[in-house]
């Protein structure tokens, strides 16, 4: 039975890119602020179909997770372009992609259905959730593809080659 070959994440030249942008600096600090906002609004969220209390809080909490949301994600986008040459689907992170597109969709539904005014809030706190089961999803996705690239040591050639490239 043959074992198959990690994933390799990045090429020594896209290596070399991530680190130099700063769009991967503007990453590594907009992801913590999104999964604390996250973290925030869901308790609202949560605590409002429990108890009735706060829902203006939850609500509106809902819709500063989903501006977050849009700014990683374009963030996300441009740094895509630099580091793999595509904005979206680049082949290293295309199913976290896939995934983070249906993220957008139930947070823009959820904007829609908020400034429409035309469903409950109970039915809209729903639909926030099924939005942040789907960035829960996303979430771990990126996480693992974090660390799969933590393990991914270049080797000595890899890393003077690049040298050579970048020089």
């Amino acid at each position: 039975m043959q074992q198959s070959k990690p994933q390799i994440l990045y090429t020594p030249e896209q290596r070399a890119k991530r680190d130099a942008t700063r769009w991967t600096l503007v990453q590594g600090l907009l992801a913590p602020v999104q999964f604390l906002v996250f973290l925030v609004s869901l308790y609202l969220v949560l605590n409002s179909l429990r108890t009735g209390e706060h829902t203006d809080w939850a609500l509106a909490s809902v819709v500063l997770k989903t501006l977050v949301l849009y700014a990683i994600m374009i963030t996300g986008c441009i740094w895509e372009k630099v580091v793999f040459g595509k904005y979206l689907f680049a082949q290293a992170f295309f199913w976290e992609d896939v995934v983070s597109m249906l993220v957008m969709a139930l947070h823009t539904a959820y904007l829609w259905v908020w400034w429409e005014g035309s469903w409950s809030a109970s039915d809209q706190l729903c639909l926030a959730l099924a939005a942040y089961i789907t960035y829960g999803v996303n979430a771990a996705q990126y996480i693992r593809k974090l660390r799969m690239a933590r393990l991914q040591k270049p080797s000595v050639s890899q890393v003077n080659s690049v040298t050579q490239v970048v020089a």
